[in-house]
């Protein structure tokens, strides 16, 4: 007998949602599935192609990574174009700043070096770290993860800071939005006592498509309730769900492992 045997609890990521499913699954969950975005392919991706071209185009000064996953993804998109060795130059004459523990391991699997890692993993603290370093007439190289951050970029060009910006991955909403729908009805109906969150666009765009649904008051209502629990692998996923009024979860270490440890703990069964 699995701990949660009989909960039932919807996964709204792509990216690595098999990984997630698999461990739900093992411990007795009912999981469904219902992606509520999906990822550019990143080698087809042309705005990624030129923003490489534009962080090529001079040197940097300032290197800032966001994710880990998104960093790899870049690298081997650029090995693809041939590009991959003049990036790792251009951002090794550079000083590096990263968010978090994710972020230094791509970092240091490339073999560069960050002057900086945020202790928090928190964009705030990265961005924050940035200003405090000076970037006064700098030129520094972004690295977002699937949604621009225009309010930490702010702090940055009101700095005195020149900024390229590179999304290694974006979003979209899925083209079959009907598994989202059908999660919408479940949490509505009472058929799921939980709901996963891997990011913060599948956070926003779970209740965007809602809005879409036509059932997003209703959705938000039976949230804020905290009928649903509805846990996020960290405050950053979470921040789209809490300003919207919801309470969420998180676990002490933003990773999926220590994600499912806390929904077996919140939600699983004493046998």
């Amino acid at each position: 007998m699995g701990e949660l045997d009989g909960v039932r609890i919807g996964v709204t990521a792509e990216r690595r949602a098999d990984d997630l499913i698999a461990a739900l699954t093992r411990a007795g969950a009912e999981v469904r599935h219902a992606p509520t975005i999906t990822i550019v392919d990143l080698p087809d991706d042309p705005q990624l192609r030129d923003g490489t071209g534009e962080v090529l185009a001079a040197p940097v000064d300032f290197t800032a990574v966001t994710t880990g996953a998104g960093f790899r993804g870049w690298l081997s998109a650029a090995e693809g174009w041939g590009l991959r060795q003049p990036l790792l130059d251009a951002f090794s004459a550079s000083r590096i700043f990263a968010r978090g523990p994710k972020a230094v391991g791509a970092l240091r699997g490339a073999g560069l070096r960050e002057e900086f890692s945020a202790p928090g993993e928190s964009n705030a603290e990265l961005f924050g770290g940035l200003v405090d370093a000076g970037v006064a007439g700098a030129r520094v190289a972004i690295q977002l993860h699937g949604t621009p951050l225009p309010e930490y970029t702010k702090l940055l060009t009101d700095a005195g800071a020149s900024l390229v910006t590179v999304q290694p991955y974006r979003w979209h909403s899925p083209p079959d939005t009907k598994p989202v729908f059908s999660l919408i009805h479940d949490v509505l109906s009472g058929e799921v006592e939980a709901i996963a969150f891997t990011s913060a666009p599948a956070a926003t765009n779970f209740l965007a498509l809602a809005t879409e649904y036509g059932r997003r008051e209703e959705l938000l209502a039976v949230l804020r309730r905290g009928d649903v629990v509805c846990a996020c692998v960290g405050p950053v996923t979470a921040a789209p769900l809490e300003d919207a009024g919801v309470r969420t979860v998180q676990p002490e270490r933003q990773r999926l492992g220590a994600l499912v440890k806390l929904l077996v703990t919140r939600l699983g069964r004493q046998n």
